[in-house]
């Protein structure tokens, strides 16, 4: 008995059959729209959280498109397997390269972006990492399952390799909606306020300033008086000197680094 269509996010759906149909739409997506492909075991997992807010209205909007692919269905077998026991032995399953090579064939049938494997070995992800993938035509995402996925089909297709950060993961499915959460923030009219996006954390080097609202008082705790002062000047310093001082204590890092582009 064959199965039904799998349904990822109401967008996209892909049979789970030998020959694998186009990927189906029912928003619209504008000419020259920032595309995202992710290749994964779960794509019921997409959009997830890229489906609220504004990244949510924006994919509506066809301000960007996202590509759930799902690897199951390169699968061989009656099961669809996609793994088999890492070379040399050792624990767990690798992701085959022959079956991930067909979803990157597939992926790349209308365009070729570059491709990504989501690793914890990989260059580490950035405010400056989504900047630059904002400003090209999209991205592939390969979703990292078991102990990794066979080197050939890295080297093969000279994949990039990308880490959320210094942990490990059970896959790469959270970790390629934060990515992509953080590239689609910065597309045109997506946020509706550029200058939001300029005073945010990392987008000068410095973590961001403190922010405060209504009510004035709070449990006795006041809003900082060059903040209600109508000073803009007075306001633009009071943050600068907040950020670097809390850039200071809590990321050094960062003003080692803004030391070295400096020298």
């Amino acid at each position: 008995m064959s199965e039904g269509p799998t349904k990822s996010h109401g967008r996209l759906s892909i049979a789970p059959s030998a020959a694998p149909r186009d990927l189906m739409s029912d928003r619209p997506s504008r000419a020259g729209a920032w595309y995202a492909q992710v290749i994964t075991l779960f794509p019921e997992a997409f959009p997830g959280v890229l489906g609220l807010s504004l990244t949510g209205k924006a994919l509506d909007q066809g301000l960007w498109a996202l590509e759930p692919i799902d690897l199951r269905i390169f699968g061989e077998g009656k099961h669809r397997k996609v793994d088999d026991t890492p070379a040399g032995g050792g624990a767990g399953l690798v992701l085959r390269a022959d079956i991930v090579g067909k979803a990157i064939a597939f992926a790349q049938r209308k365009s070729r972006l570059p491709l990504v494997y989501l690793s914890p070995r990989g260059r580490r992800f950035d405010q400056a990492s989504a900047r630059t993938w904002s400003q090209g035509p999209g991205v592939c995402l390969i979703s990292g399952r078991f102990e990794g996925l066979d080197q050939r089909v890295i080297d093969h297709f000279g994949i990039e390799e990308v880490s959320l950060g210094d942990f490990v993961m059970t896959g790469g499915e959270t970790a390629a909606q934060a990515m992509i959460d953080a590239t689609v923030r910065l597309l045109p009219d997506v946020l509706g306020n550029a200058a939001s996006v300029e005073d945010e954390s990392f987008s000068a080097g410095l973590l961001e300033h403190p922010q405060y609202t209504r009510p004035a008082v709070w449990k006795g705790l006041e809003i900082p008086d060059v903040l209600t002062s109508g000073d803009h000047k007075a306001v633009e310093e009071w943050r600068r000197a907040q950020s670097e001082a809390l850039t200071r204590a809590r990321r050094p890092d960062l003003l080692a680094a803004k030391g070295t582009e400096k020298g």
